[in-house]
């Protein structure tokens, strides 16, 4: 592969909060460039016009699956609702096949035939499949708090998730209703939530997950209550963690609860708080991350940049 190769991504879906992300990360990209951006409301209009990040020329299109197929890009991101990504998936499998798509709703996450990319976790997983899920925000916090104690747990996991209104997307609802929201948590889909079922399936034990939604615009708190076979003592639990995640760029472990204020807007996962019940059998741990960046738009550009053979963290500030 030349150094230099210059790849072509378009987005599917550009209008949303993500789809923003998006742009502007793959605006500052040394090496892909945007082909297309779809968006049926914004058809049209400059895309300089809603991204400061972006200078060029190239205008939002209404495209359908097959005209997306036909624009012949090197890679596809769906940024799309969930049940919406299928005519599109159909129609670059039947005809252009070698396309990477990297489709962020949960259209494709229990599908054994795509890669699930949540880097951190699962890179070593990948073998070059272009067929690419991108993790929900809720799950890549749960996975990412939960997966050094795996081996240590004595019942399922119990997860308190508060994130900002932007998680409930642009389409407009009482969950990214400022005026419903403000002085007030709204708790929603308290069993059986889609990001419960993900993680369940991906680290192979019961979830508990009680998400709720809060009056600030991004970010994710997840507290976890985590109980333990053995008794652990704090700075052994500490170091499991520590050891987890070292050399992960976008991966902070810290001694104090993290702040969802100090999160957003930045790439990575703070997870700290590590504190323990009487008898060191049940710990405590919390996660914050930007759920429109790690979350989302960086996760997928992580997987994109893997799909396409450059450094992972190309184009990601850390």
């Amino acid at each position: 592969m030349s150094t230099s190769k210059t790849f072509t991504v378009g987005i599917v879906g550009a209008r949303g909060h993500t789809g923003a992300e998006l742009i502007r990360l793959i605006a500052a990209h040394p090496r892909i460039e945007l082909a297309f951006v779809s968006s049926r409301e914004l058809a049209g209009q400059r895309v300089a016009e809603h991204s400061d990040a972006y200078q060029g020329e190239l205008r939002y299109e209404n495209l359908d699956a097959g005209a997306v197929a036909a624009k012949g890009a090197d890679a596809v991101i769906l940024a799309l609702p969930n049940g919406k990504a299928g005519p599109y998936v159909s129609a670059l499998d039947a005809a252009r096949p070698d396309t990477v798509i990297v489709d962020l709703s949960a259209d494709y996450r229990f599908d054994n035939s795509w890669y699930y990319g949540l880097p951190e976790l699962t890179r070593q997983r990948y073998a070059g499949q272009k067929r690419i899920s991108n993790p929900g925000c809720y799950a890549t916090a749960m996975q990412l708090a939960i997966t050094p104690l795996l081996g240590q747990l004595a019942g399922p996991p119990q997860c308190f998730g508060v994130s900002g209104y932007s998680g409930a997307g642009t389409t407009p609802s009482d969950k990214n209703d400022p005026d419903k929201l403000r002085d007030n948590l709204m708790p929603y889909a308290l069993t059986d939530h889609v990001h419960e079922r993900e993680v369940a399936v991906r680290l192979g034990v019961p979830v508990e997950f009680m998400p709720h939604v809060a009056p600030h615009f991004r970010g994710i708190t997840m507290t976890v209550n985590l109980w333990l076979q053995q008794p652990l003592k704090r700075e052994e639990v500490m170091a499991l963690y520590q050891q987890r995640y070292a050399g992960e760029a976008l991966v902070e472990v810290v001694d104090e609860a993290p702040w969802v204020s100090r999160i957003a807007g930045t790439h990575g996962v703070q997870i700290g708080g590590f504190t323990l019940a009487p008898g060191n059998k049940r710990v405590v741990v919390v996660a914050t991350l930007d759920n429109l960046l790690k979350g989302a738009a960086t996760q997928a550009l992580q997987n994109l940049n893997l799909a396409l053979g450059l450094d992972e963290l190309t184009a990601i500030p850390h």
